[in-house]
């Protein structure tokens, strides 16, 4: 049985699952749907799209599904979809997609901070870190792992990968390759997230070849393409050397110099 503080509101058209703790002054809009072992202190609101697994644990002036800030946006009926394990921390907003993907997902075991924006359409994965005050603009691709720090700005339709290590205060326009530190004005490649790795379990044979292969990379004076090919041809394959390399060459926006 789930604790509704009768302070709270909640539309009698939300769903709401098994033992569940809503604090006073929270506002669930109708055709809210939310799992099992959901705990949302006080001030929370979830508004009209919101989809939320279990697990999560929301903080005061958290705001989900609201309409996004985008002015293509018509109306469409289009969710913000959060999945389990989640830990999103005071004044996070989250808006809901629009017709371009119709869902904006945050994966399972994401930690959000203080004043976070993950906007309309945005793709999160599990496991990532988005620090306090980081904005993250629509259609946003952010990989497994991603560790953002405070202030960072993403531009629309970027993409940032797996195991990242993003400076605080940084601006990117481009995309960020996985398993890289970026940071400096303008955005720059700034070696390898070694210490990321080490704690995710990386062995040190896959370190130095996903090292070697960003070394070719970022040659200077060479084209990216015979860059990717000296990769091919020298750096022994594994999936994560095939992910650098599928990262790189579908890169719509071009990854960081």
């Amino acid at each position: 049985m789930s604790k509704i503080s009768p302070l709270a509101y909640v539309d009698p058209e939300a769903r709401i699952g098994e033992n569940c703790e809503i604090g006073p002054f929270c506002f669930v809009d109708r055709g809210v749907v939310i799992g099992d072992n959901n705990k949302l202190m006080n001030s929370v609101t979830l508004l009209y799209g919101t989809r939320m697994g279990s697990g999560n644990v929301l903080f005061p002036g958290t705001v989900v599904g609201a309409i996004p800030q985008d002015l293509k946006f018509r109306g469409e009926d289009t969710t913000a979809q959060i999945g389990d394990n989640n830990t999103i921390r005071e004044n996070v907003t989250i808006n809901r997609g629009t017709a371009a993907k119709g869902q904006t997902v945050v994966g399972n075991g994401n930690l959000i901070m203080e004043g976070a924006h993950i906007a309309h359409d945005v793709q999160l994965g599990n496991g990532c870190i988005v620090g306090n005050s980081t904005k993250i603009a629509g259609e946003v691709i952010v990989d497994d792992y991603a560790n953002i720090s405070a202030s960072v700005l993403v531009h629309q339709f970027c993409r940032i990968g797996s195991y990242v290590m993003i400076g605080g205060g940084t601006r990117t326009g481009q995309d960020v390759p996985p398993f890289v530190m970026a940071a400096r004005e303008p955005v720059a490649f700034c070696g390898l997230n070694i210490v990321g790795l080490r704690r995710r379990g990386f062995q040190p044979e896959l370190i130095e070849n996903i090292h070697t292969a960003y070394r070719l990379l970022y040659q200077r004076g060479k084209l990216r393409d015979d860059c990717l090919a000296q990769i091919e041809a020298e750096v022994p394959m594994s999936p994560e050397i095939e992910y650098i390399l599928d990262f790189v060459k579908t890169s719509k926006r071009g990854i960081i110099k």
